[in-house]
């Protein structure tokens, strides 16, 4: 892997785990009022850099 790959692979990979929505358990202890989150981002419509 070259020097400018991996912080590059880095900051993909923390992107795909911030992309994933929210748990089950937290829609349920709020009673709905949380669904969705604001910051989801789909992979073709939008770009991260």
């Amino acid at each position: 892997m070259s020097k400018k790959m991996k912080p590059k692979k880095i900051r993909l990979a923390k992107a795909l785990r911030q992309n994933q929505r929210v748990p089950l358990w937290v829609i349920m202890k709020t009673k709905r009022r949380v669904v969705s989150h604001p910051k989801r981002r789909h992979w073709r419509r939008s770009s991260l850099e």
